[in-house]
């Protein structure tokens, strides 16, 4: 029996030694982290601001490979077609809770084919209106809103913006019309003069203007007042419950990775988000910084896809 026991932990530590031995060598070659959107905006540049710090953390080049086009899901077959090795990580966004809801058919599976990594951060999101408007509070909005006939924009249809705004209104119980523009900057410039009543949009984007005055601010749609801005109310503070909307950043890779390699880029990516340097400059571009655990990831995806599921389904919203 001793002797049996002898040669089968013989057996166990072979089979475990090339397991292990994946993370000591990995990374051993250059590493893309694959964006679902074009150079410039928010998660482009969280992206670009982690992988330059896990280039030094592993040192290897990591580079950040734009594949832009379709809500995201151009970039999201790339990656689950890919060698699951850990040399492609996606960033993914808000749109890979929800894709599935809007398309048809789908290249992927946004479960199944990827292993969730972490959570890097959320993208809060705030109300705002024109300074024209007579609706001072979220109260006196929806007071105008049952007499009279609104509108709201967003940076496109099926996007966080426009799902925000059909999630507001049915927790608020009024109706809007949905205008969607081709990014956020066309809708500001219908917003600011008042074509359009309303806008559910990025902190980032959205509080500079409202501090310059060419916009009214009046609650964020997070769960927690903004440190950012601590004077406005949640929507939950200002009347009305259940209105929790950010967008969010995450690295998933292609399933199948090993385990052990999923595991060195989720704890080398949180001791990178960690650094009060690296959080400083993700702060800076309106990113809430997480870095969550992988079944944590896990939980969050399934949630935002019940949840944006039901909205989609009852706003019967299709991808345009």
């Amino acid at each position: 029996m001793r002797r049996r026991d002898f040669i089968t932990g013989i057996a166990v530590a072979a089979i475990a030694r090339p397991l292990a031995a994946h993370a000591e060598r990995w990374p051993t070659q250059l590493v893309r982290i694959v964006c679902p959107l074009a150079a410039g905006g928010g998660i482009d540049a969280t992206a670009r601001i982690v992988a330059a710090r896990l280039s030094e953390f592993w040192r290897q080049q990591v580079v950040v490979e734009n594949k832009s086009g379709a809500s995201g899901n151009i970039a999201a077959e790339f990656v689950a077609r890919s060698n699951p090795d850990g040399y492609t990580i996606y960033i993914a966004t808000f749109p890979h809770a929800t894709n599935s809801y809007l398309y048809p058919s789908l290249g992927y599976d946004p479960v199944a084919d990827f292993v969730p990594v972490t959570l890097i951060g959320l993208y809060p999101l705030m109300m705002v209106v024109p300074n024209s408007s007579p609706a001072h509070s979220v109260r006196e909005f929806i007071a105008y809103a049952k007499v009279n006939k609104l509108s709201y924009a967003s940076s496109g249809h099926g996007t966080s913006l426009h799902l925000a705004g059909e999630l507001f209104k049915r927790r608020a119980g009024i109706e809007m019309t949905h205008v969607p523009y081709r990014g956020a900057g066309p809708a500001f410039n219908d917003l600011i003069p008042g074509r359009v009543d309303a806008m559910i949009n990025f902190t980032a984007s959205s509080l500079p203007l409202a501090r310059q005055g060419q916009l009214r601010a009046l609650a964020v749609a997070s769960a927690q007042r903004l440190t950012v801005a601590p004077d406005l109310p949640t929507m939950a503070e200002a009347g009305v419950a259940g209105v929790e909307v950010s967008s969010w950043s995450a690295f998933f890779v292609p399933a199948k990775t090993p385990q052990d390699i999923i595991r060195k880029i989720h704890d080398d990516t949180v001791a990178v988000l960690a650094e009060p340097a690296v959080r400083g400059n993700l702060e800076q571009v309106g990113v809430v910084v997480i870095g969550s655990t992988p079944d944590e990831l896990a939980a969050f995806l399934s949630a935002e896809m019940d949840k944006w599921g039901h909205v989609i389904k009852e706003a019967n919203i299709r991808a345009q």
